[in-house]
């Protein structure tokens, strides 16, 4: 911890949102069929550089602390009814986009991916590239998985499809902190799988691992970094534990309420890992991400999340257009997303020719997620970058948030006028920084939500 850090006080808590995206899901709300034709949407949108983004809502298990869109015990029949819908979702994303559409990267995500049997996953893989047109063999392709799922046969099938990357969801090497987490796993399962990923020969590996456990100290959090780092892998991701409403920490514990001693816990973990991976040739992304020093790149560098288009295909995924942030129902709770599935499963095609929930978009939500998503990256934003796109420069249209942030010593102030870029205290508090761009309506909307 540097002596700047130790020395900044701040009264926000410095965990409020987990923040990858903007409008945040719960400010979606119904959209009327007759205006929300995909045709329409997507008829005057650039398409040369799209990203595909795949939601698979099927686990094993769910942890203790997930609020992901996702369903376990999944009965016969429904992964292969499920994968019927998606196809009849791409054609009709396909008929939408048209003929000049081109992906430049894409993702399965969930949920978990690997829940689907190598069969499935071949099937998932045609649906994309024969359905959608992306082609898998020649763009970034990123998948996530889980320990218990990535079967050699599995492996095989995403390593020939064209997997350049693969996210395991560790969380944690120590046992009875993976059980704290109700997170059933045990070492020994997670060390096999991580050999069965390195024999699939797929050239990025990334490993979550999570702090703020309870009863996670600064040695058993080094204990799981250390055994990541054994094996080596070009990227790790530190997520900060949330305990969220209806989650099954959440309904044990109850939801996040002020912890101060948790905060400082949480934050205090954070740069312990953070320097940890620093000294040992990792470089810092984000607050989350780190990538080992000369880890191979995949490619995709001409997608810009600031402003380029996405397609999401499946219930839980999302689809941005410069008009309008679109997606199916989300919920938390077990029983609705059940219903949701079902819901989607059951769809025609003429279904899928519409959106069905999302946020319109207009030039200062526009400003505002293109500040977000620059600003909580590590490198900065260059502020020419803002100004050739909207006109105008950052400090001009957001004021008082930038004050507020140069005030408590968020920014870095050794960067210049050109660049806005967070010091290391800011990125340590990226999820009260993000939140505090969100707009009065998104904040309105996010209020009156009702939890499901």
């Amino acid at each position: 911890m540097t002596t700047t850090e130790a020395a900044v006080p701040s009264a926000v808590r410095p965990y409020q949102h987990y923040v990858y995206a903007y409008p945040h899901k719960t400010a979606y709300r119904p959209l009327l069929r007759e205006h929300a034709s995909l045709r329409a949407l997507w008829a005057d949108e650039p398409k040369d550089a799209l990203s595909l983004y795949v939601h698979l809502p099927f686990c094993e298990v769910r942890c203790g602390f997930c609020n992901l869109f996702t369903r376990i015990g999944v009965p016969d029949g429904l992964t292969t009814a499920y994968l019927d819908a998606l196809e009849r979702q791409a054609a009709a994303v396909r008929e939408a986009l048209g003929d000049q559409a081109r992906f430049a990267n894409a993702a399965f995500g969930g949920g978990t991916p690997t829940f689907l049997e190598a069969a499935e996953l071949e099937r998932l893989c045609d649906l994309a590239e024969g359905g959608l047109g992306a082609a898998l063999t020649a763009i970034p392709l990123s998948v996530e998985a889980s320990p218990a799922t990535v079967t050699a046969d599995r492996l095989g099938v995403l390593a020939a499809r064209g997997t350049t990357r693969l996210s395991l969801g560790v969380q944690t090497f120590v046992d009875a902190e993976a059980r704290m987490a109700v997170r059933p796993q045990r070492r020994a399962d997670v060390e096999a799988a991580l050999t069965r990923i390195r024999d699939a020969g797929i050239p990025v590996l990334n490993i979550d691992l999570i702090y703020g456990i309870e009863g996670q100290t600064e040695e058993s959090w080094r204990h799981s970094l250390d055994a990541a780092l054994a094996w080596r892998p070009e990227e790790l991701y530190l997520y900060p534990l949330y305990v969220r409403p209806l989650t099954g920490l959440g309904r044990r514990r109850g939801p996040d309420s002020y912890d101060a001693e948790w905060d400082e816990q949480r934050l205090r973990l954070y740069r312990y890992g953070r320097d940890h991976l620093l000294a040992r040739g990792y470089e810092q992304v984000s607050m989350r991400m780190f990538r080992r020093a000369g880890a191979p790149t995949t490619g995709g560098e001409d997608y810009a999340c600031q402003s380029d288009g996405m397609v999401g295909l499946g219930c839980g995924a999302r689809s941005y257009t410069s008009a309008l942030h679109y997606s199916f129902d989300y919920a938390v709770d077990m029983h609705r997303i059940r219903g949701i599935i079902d819901d989607y499963t059951a769809r025609t095609a003429e279904d899928f020719h519409h959106a069905d929930f999302g946020y319109e978009m207009d030039a200062n939500e526009a400003r505002r997620r293109h500040l977000l998503q620059s600003l909580l990256q590590a490198e900065g934003m260059p502020v020419a970058d803002y100004r050739a796109r909207f006109g105008t420069a950052p400090g001009d249209d957001f004021p008082a948030e930038l004050d507020r942030f140069g005030d408590r010593g968020w920014l870095d102030g050794s960067a210049g006028p050109e660049l806005l870029r967070l010091s290391p205290e800011g990125l340590a508090r990226s999820d009260a920084l993000g939140p505090e761009l969100f707009s009065a309506a998104v904040r309105k909307r996010m209020a009156a939500y009702e939890r499901k």
